[in-house]
């Protein structure tokens, strides 16, 4: 059985001690040093967790690292539903795939919804039914079919005369779409074991075709073409891509093997926003959205703000910071930037927008000294009713919208 899994909050330091061994922190150092030291900061008794949430397992020990905002508040069962209503309104997960049922098994985690997401894609694919396709294959057969390989031929058949060494086409199950799928299976058997989902992944392993193995890479995916026909696959190519390439086998010493679905919440809080604030403009006349809008600089460098709303002839410029500023001002850097984005943007006004716990404050804006651009400071409420709130694009739009009448 595995250990159950340990959640801890970003930011939040995690020593040594209990399921969390010194083999486990020479694993993720590795890991981080793979991704530029990104993820979290190494002591030598223990992580320090950074901006990264998601979840790592390695060697029967998984780590589940939450979003946080507010230090006093620690309900990791909330904070747990919260990143999994930002991953499913960010199309990073669909939840709705998935039993809800096993959503709410105990010591449930996003691994095991992924995990279990795929297999319901590739459950659906083997009821659909797999297909074949065409691929070349270079191999010795008993009738003579495609190109003739001669150099080959006369090396492999001096001997059996009655042999042909030739390319030819093959039309089977055997091909990149079902190998890249039975590599992601793989993966999950392996970190599945001790698991509810095991079992599961044993069967639909048990009726999906064999097929060659092959390494897989971030550009084995750029090979695979999109048609009518593989159009079905989709789904469950973007999990699988998404599974595999997080996996690293054999990053620490010794036989673990390490798999890390990581998030940064910067970008995943201003998807979050992007997306509400989209759905909500497409019942306003005259409001356009758009997101990293990207505009040249100096010399070919290009700055993009994280949202771009048109409301007519009014521009607002807004960056999302993923930050507690209860007790601080914005940085000078951060100022700066709104002032370069409102210049470039012919906007008047620019947001810093920040989350909270139980406060939503609409921006008071106050201008750059000798212009007639403004910033202004603007706070929304991540929770309402006990769970993510839904209406964080309705308070954005509303707060311009009274500023417009």
């Amino acid at each position: 059985m595995k250990n159950k899994p340990i959640q801890v909050f970003e930011h939040q330091f995690l020593p040594l001690g209990g399921d969390f061994n010194k083999g486990h922190l020479e694993a993720f150092s590795k890991l981080n040093a793979l991704h530029d030291d990104c993820y979290f900061d190494l002591r030598y008794n223990g992580l320090k967790f950074k901006n990264y949430v998601g979840v790592i397992q390695v060697d029967g020990l998984t780590i589940e690292i939450l979003p946080k905002i507010d230090s006093h508040e620690e309900d990791k069962d909330l904070w747990q539903g919260v990143l999994i209503d930002m991953l499913k309104a960010t199309k990073k997960l669909k939840v709705q795939q998935v039993g809800q049922a096993n959503v709410s098994k105990q010591n449930i985690h996003l691994l095991d919804i992924y995990f279990e997401w795929f297999l319901r894609e590739v459950e659906l694919l083997i009821h659909q039914g797999l297909i074949k396709q065409y691929y070349k294959e270079t191999s010795n057969v008993k009738a003579l079919k495609g190109k003739l390989e001669f150099a080959g031929h006369i090396q492999k058949n001096l001997v059996h005369k009655e042999r042909f060494y030739t390319t030819h086409q093959v039309y089977e199950k055997d091909h990149l779409i079902h190998q890249i799928l039975d590599y992601a299976l793989n993966i999950i058997e392996h970190f599945s074991k001790g698991t509810y989902l095991y079992s599961k992944c044993k069967y639909v392993q048990l009726d999906f075709p064999e097929v060659s193995s092959c390494h897989i890479n971030h550009s084995t995916f750029s090979k695979l073409k999109n048609n009518r026909k593989t159009a079905p696959y989709k789904s469950a190519l973007e999990i699988a891509k998404f599974i595999i390439l997080q996996y690293a086998p054999n990053i620490s010493s010794g036989d673990e093997k390490m798999l890390a679905l990581l998030f940064d919440m910067n970008i995943l809080w201003e998807e979050y926003v992007l997306v509400k604030l989209k759905q909500e403009a497409r019942e306003i006349d005259d409001t356009e959205i758009f997101g990293q809008q990207s505009r040249t600089f100096w010399e070919g460098i290009k700055i993009r703000p994280d949202i771009v709303i048109n409301r007519g002839e009014e521009i607002i410029v807004i960056d999302t910071k993923w930050k507690n500023i209860k007790y601080s001002k914005p940085s000078t850097q951060d100022l700066r930037q709104m002032y370069v984005y409102n210049d470039y943007w012919d906007s008047y006004k620019a947001v810093l927008l920040y989350p909270s716990e139980n406060e939503c404050a609409k921006p008071s804006f106050h201008p750059f000294d000798k212009k007639k651009h403004e910033c202004g400071i603007g706070k929304i409420n991540v929770l309402k009713g006990g769970k993510l709130n839904p209406e964080i694009g309705k308070t954005i739009i509303d707060w311009f919208s009274t500023e417009v009448e």
